[in-house]
């Protein structure tokens, strides 16, 4: 760029700096989700069609970058701190994009849906895991709340304000025996992506805990990974072969990590033989 008597608006600029060797978490959060609900008439307590446009939107969004690891809030590597609007731009590139697929019916109309995000550097794998842990203990919570309040609208025709009040208190086991005694709805037969949400990542063959795949402790997964220009290239091909799938599984127990140890060593798995 030729120097001009302008150029000094770039002295305000300032770089985005995150801590090296940590495990970024970028959360991506909509904006004015509630209005934009409500204008779309989403179902509640869930609509099945906005959750599968959530895990679509993800997908692709792991497809195009990568770096990123896994989805429950999207997560990449140590060493690894491209610009966090990369990937909230792309997500919400992919969320209008897909909108049709998921509602043939409801064309969008300004204002569009859209996305901020924040990151934030965990310093060790176990802070990591916690987080994950974290979000999905608060969409269990947030669900059956929601599921309940919602049953005692539609079916037990209370009004907003009576069922928020009905519900001040009261613990989940209360929660649970109300659907049951009052509505005779068993929470544990909900469907599984409600009540622990989605989890995106790429697709290996599983690992039995205990064999010789699995790292010893943690600590040796919070060494950075050192690897030579090829080896890197190498991994990032193998990564684009894999599939990424959308599961509803228990990531707070060990055995969602034990089995995939490619989600904490960086390195990827064997691709799954076509049967």
């Amino acid at each position: 760029m030729a120097n001009s008597k302008f150029e000094y608006v770039k002295d305000f600029e300032r770089p985005d700096y995150l801590l090296p060797n940590t495990w970024l978490v970028v959360r991506i959060d909509g904006k004015g989700f509630t209005k934009l609900c409500a204008k779309y008439g989403f179902e509640k307590p869930n609509d099945k069609r906005a959750l599968d446009l959530m895990n679509a939107a993800a997908k692709a969004v792991m497809t195009d970058i990568p770096d990123i690891i896994v989805g429950y809030g999207l997560r990449i590597p140590q060493d690894l701190h491209p610009i966090r609007q990369k990937r909230v731009s792309t997500f919400s590139a992919y969320y209008v994009h897909l909108w049709s697929t998921y509602f043939p019916d409801m064309p969008l109309a300004p204002p569009l849906p859209s996305f901020d995000g924040r990151a934030v550097c965990y310093p060790s794998v176990q802070n990591m895991r916690d987080y994950m842990s974290w979000r999905q203990v608060d969409c269990h919570i947030n669900n059956l709340y929601n599921t309940t309040f919602w049953t005692l609208i539609q079916q037990g025709r209370m009004g907003a304000t009576e069922a928020e009040e009905f519900l001040k208190g009261t613990l989940s086991k209360d929660k649970n025996e109300i659907l049951y005694s009052k509505f005779h709805m068993n929470y544990n037969n909900e469907p599984e992506i409600f009540k622990k949400g989605s989890v995106v990542f790429r697709d290996y063959e599983l690992v039995e805990p205990g064999s010789d795949n699995v790292a010893e402790t943690i600590d040796d997964l919070a060494e950075p990974l050192n690897q030579s220009k090829t080896q890197a290239e190498n991994d990032k091909k193998r990564r684009a072969k894999a599939r990424i799938v959308v599961e509803h599984l228990d990531v707070i127990k060990d055995d969602f990590w034990d089995r995939r140890p490619w989600l904490l060593s960086n390195k990827p798995g064997k691709i799954p033989k076509l049967t």
